[in-house]
């Protein structure tokens, strides 16, 4: 916990950078972490206590210098507003969220490496973060990993990799996981999230579709059930033009 005095100390995250000015590597970067944030905007829309934060730095008081903060590809902390104050966030430090620290980081490792096997992964254990993931779909040859692996905290502070995908999150009441999706028209490897029973979560869109789809097999059935009778009406010399309506 942070001490009332060192709190007072502190810097505001009005004075303070939203991110670390380093530019993204690929457009996935941004875009699957995106594509996570929309759907819990769809699973948890009636509930206010999360904030899923993508390339935002997170201020922290575990480091050598508050100012100086990590900047996930995508975190997402529970128990905290949805919108700070009322307001969206520039950045997301600790000691302004009651001391709540990120529940997950997720990581995606592109060409160049930036310490996910290591520097941050020492990082997110000494801040407490619980569930650390890192996507390496590309490279993980290179660094002798698995494309997707999760890392949990142990009660000695030290991340131990987890087995199973989708892997099931009961603190979050989550599943992460990969799928082969579809995203603008193109078919894609896509992060996403599941149920306890590791089936996947529909996006809006998705299910959508699918209502309009059951909506069509509908019609389409009560036409042939419709044309079977008028045709057994005809095979009895009833013409089914010339019943009364109601």
């Amino acid at each position: 916990m942070t001490s009332a005095y060192l709190r007072q100390s502190l810097p505001s995250t009005a004075d303070l950078p939203c991110s670390d000015d380093t530019p993204v590597d690929d457009e996935d970067q941004n875009l699957l972490p995106n594509l996570l944030l929309l759907l819990l905007n769809s699973l948890w829309a009636e509930r206010m206590d999360w904030f899923f934060g993508v390339d935002m730095a997170v201020y922290h008081t575990t480091g050598f210098n508050a100012r100086v903060p990590v900047v996930p590809d995508a975190f997402l902390s529970l128990g905290v507003e949805r919108k700070k104050n009322g307001k969206s966030r520039r950045s997301y430090a600790v000691w302004e969220e009651q001391d709540v620290v990120p529940m997950l980081t997720l990581e995606m490792v592109s060409h160049k490496p930036g310490g996910e096997y290591d520097k941050r992964m020492d990082i997110y254990a000494s801040l407490g973060v619980l569930y650390y993931v890192v996507y390496n779909p590309e490279y993980w040859n290179r660094d002798r990993h698995q494309p997707l692996e999760i890392y949990k905290l142990d009660e000695a502070g030290a991340y131990c990799l987890q087995i199973g995908e989708p892997y099931w999150m009961p603190e979050i009441g989550l599943g992460i996981g990969r799928y082969q999706g579809e995203v603008g028209g193109l078919a894609q490897e896509v992060l996403t999230w599941y149920d306890e029973q590791g089936q996947r979560h529909w996006s809006a869109e998705e299910q959508a579709s699918w209502r309009a789809e059951q909506a069509e097999v509908a019609v389409s059935r009560e036409r042939s059930r419709r044309k079977q009778l008028e045709e057994i009406l005809r095979s009895q010399g009833i013409d089914p033009d010339s019943l009364p309506e109601g």
